[in-house]
């Protein structure tokens, strides 16, 4: 249940959510907590109610289609990422997705009047708006520079820089954001690792190893996918006209959406897979073990009056939302998505913490399919259902022909070739 709001005034609302964002260790440093204190977020919310403005939860801003591609992101995920970012005074940073303007403020707060911030979105209606919102919060052109330009070019004419922040996300890491970054510098982006995002910190590797970067820290993530010419394969497809029900695909191209909206429609009796999660064990690990493995991986989220009519077994994700994964095969044709069965095993008051019996809803002819998933699932868990924890990505060029060792999974992405391995975990059962 969320924290009761105090009151109808913004500066206690501001106060209200940052001292919940360092309760829940959202934010952990005092600089971070200072700077969420110091810039009100309803700045760069105009006409959103304060109530709304002061949730931890991101406001979308923009849509087409019906889809949101622009956001004020989720505060917690906001300081998560400025905390593994390690933003200090003096810096020169580069963000792509200036948004609002928000995170952007929060840099300048962060560098000082020494630093300096330069963010970068595509589209000329945001950009407007964000030096609005800046100014408005007291960071003018001389503290932050707000850019109209496709942020997969990076900003050359400010470059190098300490800190390369994305608040999108990216299916693979543009040349000229690696090109830019200062020696010693850090590169943090939600990126797509098909199954799951995961916000990055990559530094130059120290190793001798010829990789172009390596991974810092790892944590899990949810952001709006990079637009424009380096945008990747991947898509969200409606399924119907709201665009309350889409599926999450690797490749836009893998079925067309009447196609899988007809394989959704005619569910069969959904399997026990003998194995029981909590909820955020299918978000923090086994959909990114899924996605690894299986370029067939699907997501499947359903949002408002649609998730009672298609939502039966779905995991809850926030309120009116609903999700799970699975496996698709357009050939078959077929689908296999994981739902809750019963749940497992008493547990602690909060739904997220139940172990819920985890079972396989069919879509078609999918015997096969169902199979190859339960064998999925089975060895996640064998493996110590690995996630985020000890997870290490290499970067390194296409021509990189190195053999994977044993324990990595390779990635080939349309610049670079991602080796992803996993240390030793301790899931908390």
């Amino acid at each position: 249940m969320a924290d009761p709001v105090p009151s109808t005034d913004a500066a206690a609302l501001n106060a209200h959510l940052v001292d919940g964002l360092v309760r829940h260790g959202a934010i952990r440093s005092p600089r971070i907590e200072a700077a969420f204190r110091a810039v009100p977020r309803h700045l760069f919310l105009p006409g959103v109610p304060l109530d709304e403005v002061y949730r931890d939860e991101a406001i979308p801003t923009k849509r087409r289609d019906g889809v949101p591609i622009s956001s004020s992101s989720q505060p917690a995920a906001m300081a998560t990422m400025l905390e593994q970012l390690g933003v200090e005074p003096g810096h020169r940073v580069l963000e792509i997705g200036a948004g609002t303007g928000y995170n952007a403020a929060l840099l300048a707060h962060l560098d000082g009047p020494a630093g300096e911030v330069v963010t970068v979105d595509l589209d000329e209606d945001i950009v407007v708006a964000a030096r609005a919102h800046l100014a408005a919060a007291g960071f003018g052109p001389d503290r932050v520079r707000v850019v109209l330009g496709d942020g997969g070019e990076g900003f050359a004419e400010r470059a190098p820089y300490d800190r390369i922040e994305l608040t999108v996300g990216a299916w693979d890491i543009a040349p000229a954001w690696s090109d830019q970054l200062a020696p010693g510098g850090l590169l943090l982006l939600p990126i797509w690792l098909r199954g799951a995002q995961k916000t990055v910190a990559f530094g130059r590797p120290t190793d001798g190893s010829g990789a172009l970067l390596e991974s810092v820290s790892v944590t899990d993530c949810a952001f709006m996918r990079l637009r424009g010419a380096f945008a990747g394969p991947e898509a969200f497809l409606a399924l119907d006209e709201t665009g309350t029900v889409t599926l999450g695909l690797d490749d836009r191209n893998l079925i067309a959406p009447a196609a899988a909206r007809a394989l959704l429609d005619a569910p069969g009796p959904a399997a026990p897979t003998g194995v029981a999660i909590r909820p955020r064990d299918l978000w923090q690990g086994l959909a990114l073990w899924l996605g690894l493995r299986e370029p067939g991986f699907c997501g499947l989220h359903v949002d408002g009056d649609a998730a009672a009519a298609m939502g039966a077994g779905l995991f809850t994700m926030g309120a009116g939302h609903r999700w799970t994964v699975g496996l698709l095969d357009p050939t078959a044709p077929a689908c296999c998505l994981l739902v809750a069965g019963d749940r497992a095993q008493d547990g602690p008051e909060r739904a997220e913490d139940h172990l819920i019996a985890l079972a396989i809803r069919p879509h078609g002819d999918a015997t096969v399919l169902r199979d190859r998933l339960a064998a999925h699932v089975r060895a996640w868990d064998a493996a110590g259902r690995p996630g985020s924890d000890g997870m290490r990505i290499r970067v390194s060029s296409l021509a990189d022909a190195a053999a994977p060792g044993a324990d990595e999974i390779v990635l080939a992405k349309r610049w670079t070739r991602l080796v992803v391995s996993f240390g030793a975990s301790s899931p908390d059962r």
